[in-house]
């Protein structure tokens, strides 16, 4: 075997082996489009950084519109969520999937309490790129998530709540902290919190 021969091999071999080191979700992190302008949904979001779930939860008040009580979860994109720990902002090409399910009670020995269906119901993606952020739905489980189009209620009540860069960071016990240290919480916010705050007792005479 010559010199070069075994030049070769061992680039090759080191090739190989950063490769298997690289971390797998370098590409899926990235947004994709068709041409008709919807997102090609990330298929491993479950691999991603999970960041809260919710049950039941309305901002409009009043009870589920399915009639039963239903969890959300919420996964963050790892280089974004990174970026946030650093900065307390959410970077470009930021990816936010919330994964819906039905809450089942009783299920094997639970008697308590509700556990998540193994089904989605419903699946909606809020994606940064260029700085404008858009929803998506993927609703029919495929792997096109279509683009809701403004004026949709979500935008105009995002931008109008949310804690950070149009996210609800208010629902996010892991990152609300790290907003208040980093002091980027929307004046939006905390007028919000604000006005939410129970008016002060007079003082006993």
């Amino acid at each position: 075997m010559t010199k070069r021969t075994v030049f070769t091999a061992s680039v090759l071999l080191l090739t190989v082996i950063a490769g298997a080191q690289t971390p797998s979700a370098s590409i899926s992190e990235v947004p994709g489009y068709t041409r008709d302008g919807n997102l090609v949904a990330p298929s491993n979001y479950r691999e991603w950084i999970y960041l809260t779930s919710g049950i039941d939860m309305s901002y409009t008040g009043g009870t589920s519109p399915s009639g039963h009580s239903m969890f959300d979860n919420v996964f963050a994109n790892p280089s974004a969520y990174r970026s946030f720990l650093q900065n307390g902002t959410w970077p470009d090409k930021t990816m936010l999937v919330l994964e819906v399910r039905a809450a089942e009670n009783p299920i094997s020995i639970n008697q308590r309490g509700h556990t998540q269906s193994t089904e989605v119901t419903g699946t909606e993606i809020h994606v940064k790129d260029h700085g404008i952020w858009s929803f998506y739905d993927l609703s029919d489980g495929g792997s096109v998530a279509k683009l809701i189009p403004r004026p949709a209620n979500c935008y105009s009540c995002h931008e109008a709540h949310a804690a950070v860069d149009t996210t609800f960071i208010q629902f996010y016990p892991t990152l609300l902290p790290l907003a208040r240290q980093k002091r980027t919480l929307s004046a939006a916010y905390l007028k919000d919190v604000h006005t939410m705050q129970p008016a002060a007792k007079p003082p006993a005479k």
